[in-house]
This record gives C-alpha cells, structure tokens and sequence, in this order.
C-alpha cells in the first residue's frame, strides 16, 4: 500500500534505483523544505514537490528546512521538525500517502485574520489542534491507532515546545531591552550600533510553564490574597476515565480511556469549567471572591486540579460545626444512603496502605505519605499546625478494598453534593491559610533549590560567571503525557485565577525598558514618538488628569481604571475588576527597591519627584523617602529617636529607653547606638552629682559623663536581672555594687526591707477573713515545716485572692527568704509584689508539647534561685496550658533532685507551690480548638491535679467592705447574677451551650448604628467635648472579636478632635532562618507582608492621635509596669519614638518613651516566619473581652454581634465593673438590629 501510495517511499526508491543503476557513491536525496501551491488545500504532493535527489558536492543554497539523505555520511543529521515531511517520515501509518504536515506557509482563515498586523500564518499548535478533530464526514485512521496516536500527540506538543524555546533562543541575538536613558546616553556619546547596547532577553515569564511564569502566578495569587485574604478551601478535583461521557463515545470504537488522551482532556476540561461555574454562580459554598487553580497531570496521565477558594465573610467556615456542615470524612449509612455510599467507595477511599499494605505505593519507610490511616475524632477540630482533624468516628461502618476492610480513618474528605454531582475524586479541604498556596504553585517548591541556584547566582570577586541558560533549565527533567500534550495543544489554560490581577511595571527616571532589535539605529529608537511613555508613566499621566485617581496607589489603580495597550493610557473602568501588583525587585537592586515600596503607599504621584516628597519635604534618594515613611529597620532610627526624645523627654526616661532596646534585643548593634547617643542620657548626670557632693561648681569630663551614664544603665539592668555583660560587645563597668550573674537574681529577691515587710504583714494579717486565714495558715504550714506541696486556691474575682497572695509574701519575705510570684498574664503579675510573667520567670518556651521542659540549666543562675526560694505563687493559672505547668514540674524534680535526696519523686522537687484563679473565666486558647480541646488543655487535666489541694475563697470581699444595707443587697444581686453565669447556671443549657437572658436595665436599645449607640452610652462626655481624655482611664468597651473592636476604635478615633495625628507604617521583612536563598523574599513581597493581620501584633498601618488611649502588645519593661496588656494615653507622637502616661498599675500617671521595637509572630498557619517592626500598640478604646481579663473598670460596654462562650468570655467581660450600673450591653443581631 505504501509502495502504491506514499510519495516519500517514492522517493526512496528513486534514489535506491539511481545508486544501484548508476553506481554513483555521492548521491543525496534532498526533501524539500518549502511548497508551492495552497497549504491549506488537501491537495495530494507530487513526488517532485516533496524530494529531489541531488548528485555531487554539497550545495551550500540549500534551504535550513531542507532534509538531506546522505549514502555516506560521518556525522548526524538533526531532522528539522518543520519540515512538511517530517510527520510522514515518522508516522508512515498515520500519513500513508505521505501527505504533508505543518506547513510554515498556511494561511489564517480571512475570518481569524481581522487584526490589522495580526499573525497571518497558522502555528504549529493550532495546525495539531486541527489535525486531531475527529470529523463525522471524514474518516480518520489517526484517531484510533492507540499507542501510535499517543506517541503522535506527544511528539506533536513537544514540537510546538520546541518551536517556541527556538523562537526565544534564536532570537536572543536580535532582541535586545535596555534603558531609555542608557540608548539617548549612548546616541549623545555618537554610538548608533545597537548590537553594543542592552542585555540579552532569556525565557521570559510569558512561556508558559517556565519556572519565571510559575512564580509570576504565584506572586499573583499572594495578590488575590492580600486584597482578599487568606483563602477558605483547598479542592482536588481528578478525572475520571470512567465517565459516562467518555464510555458513551470508546465503546463503539472499541477503545479505551489512554487510546484518546484528546477526549478525555475535553471531557475533563468541560466538568472543571461545571464545577468553576457551580463554585461562582451557583455559589455551592456561598458568595465567592476568588478563584485560583492550577492544572497538573499524573504519572499516569490523567488531568487533576487543585483549586483554592476565597470565599465572602459571611459565608466562612470559622467554626468545627461550619466546616461538618460541607465537609465529610466519615463512610455514609448504606441503607440509607447507597448512592452516596457507593460514590465514597469508588472515589473517596484512601489505600488500603499502612499495616494493613506495607507495600502500597503511598508507603514509604514504612509510613503512608499521606499520613493514612488518620486519628479516630469524635469531633472537628483543627490541631496545632492549623491543620482540620475532620470528625471520625470508631462506628461499624466499613468499606472492603482488595479484601481488606477500611473504616473511616481512610476517607478523603469530600463535599456530598460535589462528589456525587461529579462523581470523580474530588477532596475539599478546610484551608491552612496560606501553605495551601504554597503547595498550589509546587512547581516553585519542589527541587527549587537547583532552580534558585540557577537563577540568583551572586558574583563573587572577579570569578567569571557562567551565563544562565533558563531554556536548558527547562528542558532539563522535562516528562510530558499524552493527556497534557493533548490539553496543551487544545490551548487549555493550566492556570486560572479570578478576579484578573493587572501586573504593574515601574522604573527610576528615563529608565524604563525598550526592546529594539540589533539592525535598528540608536536614533530611530530614541527618538520613536512612544519610547518615554509606559505603563508607570501613564500612570502619573492619569493622576494629572483624573481627580479621582490621585485618591489610588498604583496598585489600586487597576480597580478603577483599565490600562490600553493599544494607546499606551490608563482610562476610566467602565465595568469589571481588577486587582493591581506591581512587580518585584530584589532589594539588592537599590533605588528600584525603595520605589517600588514607596508605590505601595503613596497615592496620586504625578512624577518621580513627588514620589519622594513627603509632608512637603522632597528627599533626595527614594531610600531617604522609605526612611522618613517608616518602611526601612536599621538602628539609624534608634539614633534619631534618642535625638528627638532629648528634645521634651529627661535623660532618666531615655536611659530607660536605651534599657528596653536592649532587652528586647532590637539593635544590631548597641554599642554603636550607645557611643553616637551616650551623651543624652547624661544630660543629668553633672547636675545630679552636683547635687550628691553639694558641689555647686563640679565639672565633669566627657569620660566622667560617660562612666556615670553608663553605671546609671546597668543599675537599671540590674533591677531587671539583666548587666551590660549579657550584650556584648557593650562597654561594661567595675563597680563595687555590681553583682556577678550568679547572684544577681538571688540579690533582687532577698533587697526587700525586713522591717517594712513585718509592718505591712501585721497589718495585712489582720484583715484577714475567716476563710483567708484558713488557706494563709495551711500554706504556711506547709512552707515552714518544708514539707512542700501542691495547692490551687479556687475563688471568683472579688474573693481576696490578690490579698492572700500579699500576705504571704510578705510573712515570708520578713524572714528574709525568697518568694517568687508569677502569673500567666503581664497585666495579673502587676497586682502582685515583685511579680513577673511565667513564662519570663521561668523561661518557658512559646512551644510546647507533652514532654517540654523549661530552659533552665543545672547551676544556672534561675535554677539556684529556684533552690533558695521557699514558696511560689502563680495567679491565674486556668489561663495557661497545662503543659506550661508540667513542663516547671519537670525541670525542678531535676534541679532539686541534686539538692534535696528522694525530691525527684515529688511534685516540683518538694517545694510548696500555690496556684490561684478562677476556673469561670478564659481557659486556654486553643486556635479552632473543640470545647473538648479547650477541657484537655486546663490545669485540672494534667496528672497534676490528683496532687494538688483544692483552697475555697467563696465570700465576696467588696460586699464585706458595703456600710450602706441596699447598695449591699444590690450588689450581692449583681454579684450573684454574674456567678450563675460562670457557673453554668443562668439560662437553658443544651450539650454545652447556653441562652441567657440580659436584665433590662443592663440593655442598650438602638435603631441606629449600634456603634454610636454604644459610645454615647460609655463616654458621654468624651462625644460631647470631642476627646476630653479624663474619662478614657477606667472604662471600655469589650467585643469578642478584633474585627468588631477595630470598628470601634476606629469610630472614636474619629471623634478625637487633636490636631496632631500621625500614621505610622510598618517594615516587614521574611526572616532570614527561612530560606538561605531569595527565593522566600520574592514569593512573599513586602506589600503581602504588609496585609497580614495577626493577633498580638501591630498592623502594618497604625492611625495615633494625641490623647489616644493604647494597650501595649508585649513585655517591654516589667518594673515599669510596661507589660502585655497595659494602658497608656499618647503624650507626644514623635517621628521615631512616641510618649506616653501610664494609666494603670504601680506605675500610673508616669511617662515613658515607646520605640518601634520588631516582633516575630509565633502563628503556626503562617509557612514562613516574618518580621515586623512597629509600635506595639493598638488603640484601646475597645479591646477584646480576652485581653480585658485581668483589668479593673468602673464602666464597661459590651458589644455582641455573635455569641460568646458564656462560661468563660461573657463572665470575664460582665465581671471586669464592680457594680451594676457600670455594666452596659448591646445585641446585634444579623441584620444590624438590636435585641436582648
């Protein structure tokens, strides 16, 4: 048949017959590259139009399409693709009449051809496209050769492939991108070749699938996320090969699911489009903002989909009940449910893998990969990486696999109505915010490391670096199916995102990029009417010309406005949406760096000057401008600060501020921050000493000023058991009363006075009650016959708790001994003497699990401490997780087991510890933990409980102290009605959850906005007068959520009438422990860093007034009463360093000076640790009701848009006045409305 038909096996045969006739040893059969004639037309290749045998020496003319046949030959020959006769040499059966493939030759169709300068020819693809069509008219043999028509699907992509990466390889010498003002500098200096100027384009992020376009995706995607946040769910959807549609059209062919990787992509591509439409429009989950996924193909071919899902506000799943209530991990009934129960069976069963298959392909080292079989739950949770543990429970329910039965710990979790509307695979997942965007895009992630090594090479001294061949990179591993090559072909998209993101291009002055090409005179390049106008140029274009765009960042501007190509101009959006990201630099590339942060946050720039100019001063570099905006984190800041505090602050409030910038380890380097500010924080030092030596006429010398400043800094260091030793390489001083590091904590504890100590005792003792007395005199006991011992003294607020704790403190430091009182919160340690933190005292880590122990050494410093002292105190201990109690158990069975025989075997070593709180009030946070969570994470669940003694305070202190019988009664009432509630006995109680009826009078009722409602009624005269402060000292407003707060300290905010307002932004940085490449940098941009909102951590924008109550964020300064949770009024907003009154605590009335200090949040759903670096304030005219515990006010509103927990949240925030008529409620309810 081929002999009759095929013109190439014609062709052959010619070139046999003229060899053997003729004996000519140097004939060449030439296959000609170019055509004559219609491409288009079917019409069947003459032998002469396709060969031609060429005898003699070779001819240089021939064409770089042409294929030659040699007889003799020493080297090989690469077949050129293109050639037309290529698919007919290598598919004889697919082509058997030797017809011609692609053709570069064919025309577009006149009705694809309607751009004026559009591409006239067909390409590669679409020639595929067309060839693989199976026609009703027309028979086609192609289609239905299996394997063969695999490897011709394959081969057919790689070639469009090939065609491309060609295209960008051969052109890297005719293409060349420069400057503008790199072109006109070379023009002025007389140069006009443009083959000298400009660098080379490599693999530009436009190819697709290249690794430059993977992260380009990823990059936009984190934009969806900064302008939509994190997403909700997380969905792999596979293909099914056994679809109905698919069956319907292999059976009568009698082919299967691999013959035709073409109608199994179609068919796939047509659900995904189903599912993207049921996901939006009929919103199957609710409302969804977002759409992003990525298509991937197995190693056995099939497409999948991983899918991310942003969904509206009102439609997440914030709670283990929402997530139940799409999601399903368990085997339904088959009774009542077999449709449902067969479509698990089929898609939703994971293995059988583990003991029951070590060999299955998902075990490796003998564990499942997929970290199959999962734990039994009786209930959703989410654990604490942020990951769900899905409801699972241990029923009879099982489903037989290769004759192994599985439970329920092997399903995949799925959403009912998907899967059986689908019936595929199809795994919905509760996101784990943003790791799910890593594992999206892990194009980026997997083998990045050779990946990075190729594409951020850095220059070291004069080595010669290798150029980076980004083609070959992409060549390299490279493994295409016939599913993706068919998909490919076809122009499906593998990434899809909505809403669009507009990518933003900028550049420094007169430099943006022009591409020209090497035989384009300099002049014509720049001298091209449209070579100055960008896209960023256009940009500050449009904020000249439309009032409305100065009110935008450049990337915000693609939401109102829409870029023309065509025009080159930025015009209004008439419909749709679009998000903005501008591109990003590294910040080793300097000035282009500082612009693009400084893009982020001005609005409305007309030219590169005014991006630079601030507050009416124009700085001279954009790096000076980033500075002055608060984007940058060197210890230039700390300098100015010290600067600008010596202006209105006193050298004693500056020396403290040097002192919480070394504790909190914020300088890099504080010896040279000390040497350029010593002289500040000296500035009382002569007129002190004069002062001490009563020597009106004393000069000090600058060295004397220094050494007494210095001595001043470490005295203060010293009052918080740090020295200057412990921050090398600090100068540090010799002084006679300067303790070495082992004594230094020892000494703090034991320079109480004896004698005022007894007096305060007498006095304390006292006043004693009877039950008081009762737990002061079993402690004691136990104390001073060293018989150690573990207590719990259980009491509500107002009990006396605070008052026991003072008592015994004293009793025992009037002997001259050491007790330590520590509590789990800043603002509860401030109530008790000498009182610290914990976690500080006791160096616990943040992190901690079941076998965590502290971070004391043997013979350390705190560990000889903890020898010497007799009793430790731990005030609201409920607030902790027990694991922060055992861990201390752990750590003192081992320091005392060296000092006491036999202390191993008792709790703490033997000593006497006493905890103390109130089990009504906020238990441990446990982050989308289950109440069973919440029970398994408190004291009373650790194995020590069953030693600890249980000490009742049950009499309420206030009500002993009333002399009016009434305000008594009421009170009592009060005091009761906020009891029940702890206790669990107001209202209707359903498995946990409770109802409870507000009194009327506790109400507030509104029609309006409930916000203004609730303000009016807690600050009166502070909406009157327009920001008088006085009554901002002890009252608030609590809300259970810190969306709600924000609202509402951004209402008082604005009622604030203080002229000085001021803005502070944030500089966040990736931290550097993440990656040893910059990889992690470009991923996570600084404006996405700037998005990220976390609890206990500044925002990246921070509005302050003067007058403004704030709370700090962290420990900063402990004896200053400066701890998490403290209170203070802005005094002075400075450039570099704010000042502030104290409202509460040991320290009130005093003023401090506040630093940018940097905090690394400790968020375990982040997949990255960052810093950032800000004020740690926010503003507390609200403040959440968790944050509040612990807080003494005389007036309290309470705002609920949700339900709280009654036994924890609503007691604290009810029990934070001491009387009825401080406490104020207001309901909303879903619509804005207010009930009781």
């Amino acid at each position: 048949m081929l002999n009759e038909n095929n013109v190439l096996v014609k062709s052959f045969r010619q070139a046999k017959e003229k060899i053997v006739t003729d004996n000519a040893p140097n004939v060449r059969l030439k296959l000609i590259g170019k055509r004559y004639g219609d491409a288009r037309t079917y019409n069947l290749p003459s032998v002469s139009e396709v060969a031609a045998l060429v005898v003699g020496d070779f001819d240089e003319s021939l064409g770089e399409r042409d294929i030659l046949v040699e007889t003799q030959s020493g080297a090989l020959q690469r077949i050129n693709e293109l050639n037309p006769a290529y698919f007919g040499l290598q598919y004889p059966l697919l082509f058997p009449y030797g017809e011609d493939g692609y053709r570069e030759d064919t025309l577009l169709s006149k009705a694809k051809n309607v751009v004026a300068g559009g591409r006239k020819r067909v390409s590669v693809r679409e020639f595929l496209a067309f060839r693989v069509q199976e026609r009703c008219d027309n028979h086609s043999s192609m289609v239905r050769m299996k394997r063969l028509f695999q490897q011709f699907i394959v081969d057919g992509y790689t070639l469009v492939e090939a065609a491309r990466l060609r295209f960008v390889r051969m052109n890297q010498k005719k293409l060349r991108c420069d400057m503008y003002k790199g072109l006109s500098d070379a023009f002025l200096r007389g140069e006009n070749d443009s083959r000298t100027q400009g660098k080379r384009i490599v693999l530009p992020p436009t190819f697709t699938g290249g690794a430059r376009y993977m992260i380009q995706n990823y990059q936009d995607a984190m934009a969806i996320c900064r302008w939509a946040g994190y997403p909700d769910l997380f969905i792999t959807f596979t293909c099914n090969p056994r679809w109905p549609e698919i069956d319907r059209f292999l059976h009568p062919r009698h082919l299967k699911a691999e013959d035709r990787p073409d109608i199994v992509s179609r068919v796939f591509k047509v659900k995904l489009d189903g599912l993207i439409n049921d996901l939006r429009k009929n919103k199957v989950f609710g409302n969804v903002k977002g759409v992003v996924y990525t298509i991937e193909f197995q190693k056995r071919g099939l497409p999948h989909a991983h899918i991310l899902l942003w969904l509206a506000n009102e439609d997440k799943l914030p709670s283990p009940v929402d997530i139940d209530r799409v999601i399903s991990a368990e085997i339904p009934d088959i009774k009542s449910d077999p449709m449902y129960y067969a479509a698990v069976r089929d898609f939703m069963m994971h293995g059988p893998c583990g003991n029951l298959a070590k060999s299955a392909p998902c075990m490796v080292d003998g564990k499942c990969t997929k970290r199959f079989p999962k734990k039994w739950c009786t209930t959703t949770s989410i654990d604490d990486d942020g990951y769900p543990m899905y409801r699972r429970r241990n029923d009879d329910r099982r489903i037989t696999k290769n004759k192994i039965d599985l439970d329920n710990r092997f399903v995949v979790p799925h959403c009912r109505y998907l899967l059986m509307k689908y019936g595929a695979h199809m795994n919905v997942e509760w996101c784990n915010q943003s790791k799910s965007i890593k594992y999206l895009f892990k194009y980026i992630n997997k083998g990045r490391d050779r990946v990075t090594a190729g594409f951020y090479q850095t220059v070291d001294g004069d080595v010669q670096q290798k150029p980076v061949d980004e083609i070959q990179m992409y060549y390299d591993c490279r493994y295409v199916s016939a599913c993706e090559a068919a998909w490919r072909i076809f122009g499906f998209e593998i990434q899809y995102k909505t809403p669009p993101v507009e990518r933003l291009s900028f550049h420094l002055p007169e430099e943006q990029s022009v591409v020209f090409s090497d035989d384009q005179p300099l002049d014509s390049v720049v001298r091209s009417s449209s070579v100055k106008d960008s896209m960023f140029t256009a940009w500050m274009d449009a904020n000249k010309k439309y009032p409305e765009a100065r009110l935008l960042t450049y990337a915000e501007f693609p939401q109102k406005f829409v870029w023309k190509k065509e025009t080159r101009e930025w015009a209004p959006r008439k419909q749709a949406f679009a998000i903005g990201r501008v591109y990003y630099v590294h910040p080793g590339s300097g000035e282009s760096y500082y612009i693009r942060c400084l893009l982020n946050h001005i609005r409305g720039a007309t030219s590169h000057e005014e991006l630079r100019t601030l507050n009416g001063v124009t700085y001279d570099t954009f790096r000076d401008a980033c500075y002055a905006l608060g984007l940058l984190d060197d210890d230039r800041e700390f300098i100015d600060a010290f600067n600008e505090g010596s202006h209105f602050s006193t050298a004693f409030c500056l020396r403290i501020l040097f002192v919480i910038l070394l504790w909190t380890e914020s300088m890099g380097r504080p010896e040279h921050v000390w040497q350029k500010c010593w002289s500040y924080m000296a500035e009382d030092i002569q007129y002190t000493r004069r002062r001490i030596l009563q020597h009106p006429d004393l000069i000090l010398s600058d060295d004397q000023l220094k050494r007494f400043a210095l001595e001043e800094v470490e005295r203060l260091l010293q009052s918080r058991g740090k020295s200057l030793r412990d921050y090398p390489p600090m100068p540090t001083v010799d002084l006679d009363s300067i303790l070495s590091s082992n004594d230094r904590l020892i000494f703090e504890e034991l320079r109480y006075d004896q004698t005022a100590q007894t007096e305060e005792h007498s006095s304390l003792f006292k006043s004693l009650t009877d039950e008081q007395l009762q737990v002061y005199e079993t402690i004691m006991q136990s104390v001073d016959g060293e018989v150690g011992g573990v207590y719990f003294v259980y009491g509500y607020g107002g009990s006396g708790k605070t008052f026991v704790w003072k008592t015994l403190s004293s009793a025992i430091r009037s002997k001259g001994d050491i007790v330590l009182n520590v509590a789990s919160s800043g603002i509860a340690s401030l109530l008790l003497p000498g009182g610290r933190t914990a976690h500080s005292r006791f160096a616990i880590p943040i992190s901690l699990n079941e076998d965590s122990t502290c971070n004391i050494k043997q013979g350390s410093p705190l560990a000889k401490l903890i020898v010497r002292c007799k009793l430790i105190i731990w005030d609201e201990a409920p607030m902790l997780h027990r694991f922060c109690f055992e861990a201390l158990d752990r750590s003192m069975r081992d320091i005392m087991h060296f000092h006491k025989p036999n202390s191993g075997s008792f709790p703490y070593g033997g000593k006497t510890v006493v905890f103390g709180g109130d089990f009504r009030q906020v238990l441990p946070v446990i982050p989308h933990g289950s109440r069973q969570d919440v029970v398994n994470a408190t004291i009373n669940s650790s194995y020590l409980w069953s030693e600890c003694i249980v000490l009742r305070l049950t009499k309420n202190m206030r009500l002993q102290n009333m002399t009016n019988p009434s305000d008594s009664y009421d009170l009592k009432v009060f005091s009761d009605w906020i009891a029940s509630i702890g206790d669990g006995q107001a209202g209707e109680y359903n498995d946990g959850h409770g109802c409870i009826t507000i009194p009327e009078d506790l109400l507030i009722h509104t029609d309006g906005d409930p916000i203004a409602a609730i303000v009016e009624s807690i600050f009166p005269e502070y909406v009157e007068s327009g920001g008088d402060i006085s009554c901002l000292c002890d009252r608030a407003i609590l809300a259970p959520t810190l969306a709600v707060v924000e609202a509402v300290n951004d209402y008082m905010t604005a009622l604030n009438v203080s002229e000085v307002s001021r803005t502070y932004l944030s500089s966040d940085t990736v931290s550097k422990v993440e990656s040893t490449t910059d990889l992690m940098a470009e991923l996570h941009t600084p404006e996405f860093l700037n998005s990220i909102k976390l609890s206990g951590v500044p925002n990246h924008e921070l509005t302050l007034k003067v007058g403004t109550p704030v709370m700090l964020l962290r420990n900063i300064d402990h004896s200053m009463g400066l701890c998490n949770g403290t209170r203070l009024i802005l005094t002075r907003l400075g450039d570099h360093v704010l000042e502030g009154r104290i409202l509460t605590g040991v320290s009130a009335g005093q003023k401090v000076l506040i630093p940018r200090l940097s905090l690394t949040p400790s968020d375990t759903s982040l997949p990255f640790k960052f810093h950032r670096r800000q004020y740690p304030l926010m503003v507390s005219y609200a403040m959440t009701i968790n944050k509040s515990q612990g807080q003494s006010l005389s007036r309290v509103g309470l705002l609920l848009k949700k339900p709280v927990f009654t036994h924890g949240q609503l007691y604290v925030a009810v029990s934070r006045v001491t009387n009825r008529s401080g406490l104020k409620i207001l309901i909303v309810d879903d619509h804005e409305g207010t009930t009781n």
